[in-house]
């Protein structure tokens, strides 16, 4: 990406090197800064780099731990001067393959490293599965991290992102990881600006680019993504300043937020997903003070009389949730409406989460009888306060 004329963008750039610089100076344990994008060549790479050429005019021993520039010509004259340290070889099914050195960037100590590709899978049999494990690991080591993300690879937004795009993101990033960043910049670009920089071949090789166009860079596509990611940054300054504000002066209490939400699950893998990222997204929006999900394991989804596969997909829900910030309940039980009512009582719920299915037939929704539709009865019934959300899969 070209660099912008324009002085006021070159003072808010600047602006964000020198704040990131005194987090780092006032560090005990290392800052973490994610570059966060709508797509693929909006320049969150040429971003970092930036940042970091900044940063070591300021003295600051900055080094690049993985960059991948895909051969865009802006991006690979930023690397210029920058020092990098080696990636490690590994090899896998006969293949040699590349991955960040985290032992060597530890060893190495900077003060700040730049890591690309956040949500990166890396090669079976190293240290962590993902890269953004291994920025968790160098940031607790002391050493501060700029990386960088698309929108669509956020965990919690995975089932919308499926509906705008039609594609299944497998390579995804915890929410919590956003929140507990110091720092989260939105890389924006126009509709209309991403997709001329697509069709001057300055994103993918000229064969691509017809493809690209007709599928994820459709304008309606970009466009949704770009709300995304803006909705975003916005929820997660507004925590931060949230957070900030509450740690300067005690919070009244009649203005602290008490709401709870509890997501009640089954072993139904596709289902419990959509639930658990649809309760983040909306725990995120209340800022509530505490989300739960809830497994009531009947007699018929016990050990022994469920699959294995189920099984793994059911502790993968419950480790995903774990991922999003829930606490998890588990609870033994064959009468489940009576069970979700009693742990909704314990946990002071104020809203409920509940799936059910997409029946396209107005009868068979009215006469079906299941789960929840009972739970709603007994609710209504019960006198709780406890409103109820539910979540169509």
């Amino acid at each position: 990406m070209t660099p912008p004329d324009d002085l006021s963008a070159d003072t808010t750039r600047d602006q964000s090197a020198e704040r990131f610089l005194r987090l780092v100076q006032q560090k005990r344990r290392g800052r973490l800064k994610v570059y966060l994008g709508l797509a693929a060549g909006v320049g969150k790479t040429y971003r970092m780099l930036q940042e970091a050429h900044e940063l070591r005019e300021h003295g600051v021993d900055v080094v690049l731990g993985y960059i991948e520039t895909h051969g865009r010509r802006e991006t690979v004259a930023q690397l210029r001067d920058l020092p990098q340290v080696p990636r490690k070889t590994l090899f896998y099914k006969g293949r040699a393959l590349e991955e960040m050195d985290v032992a060597a960037i530890v060893q190495r100590r900077p003060a700040v490293v730049v890591v690309d590709e956040l949500a990166h899978s890396n090669v079976p049999s190293s240290q962590h599965d993902k890269r953004w494990q291994d920025v968790e690991a160098l940031v607790k080591a002391g050493i501060s991290v700029i990386t960088a993300m698309n929108v669509q690879h956020l965990e919690s937004l995975h089932d919308q992102v499926l509906r705008i795009t039609g594609i299944d993101v497998t390579e995804r990033v915890p929410d919590l990881l956003l929140k507990q960043a110091d720092e989260v910049v939105n890389v924006d670009l126009t509709v209309g600006e991403l997709r001329t920089r697509l069709e001057e071949g300055k994103i993918y090789d000229p064969q691509k680019v017809p493809a690209a166009l007709q599928g994820f860079f459709r304008p309606d596509n970009l466009l949704q993504l770009r709300q995304l990611a803006v909705r975003e940054v916005s929820l997660l300054l507004g925590h931060q300043i949230e957070s900030e504000a509450g740690g300067a002066a005690p919070v009244a209490p009649e203005r602290r937020n008490t709401d709870r939400l509890l997501a009640c699950i089954n072993s139904n893998a596709a289902a419990a997903k959509e639930i658990i990222r649809k309760t983040s997204r909306l725990a995120d929006r209340f800022s509530a003070a505490a989300w739960y999900v809830l497994y009531v394991q009947t007699t018929r989804e016990s050990a022994d009389r469920i699959g294995l596969a189920t099984q793994r997909h059911l502790l993968g829900n419950l480790q995903l949730a774990t991922e999003l910030g829930a606490q998890i309940l588990r609870v033994k039980d064959d009468d489940v409406v009576g069970a979700i009512q009693r742990v909704a009582r314990e946990k002071n719920a104020t809203l409920l989460v509940c799936g059910v299915t997409g029946e396209k037939d107005l009868w068979k929704k009215i006469s079906h009888r299941s789960v929840t539709q009972d739970v709603v009865r007994a609710v209504a019934r019960s006198g709780l306060e406890l409103d109820i959300f539910l979540v169509t899969y």
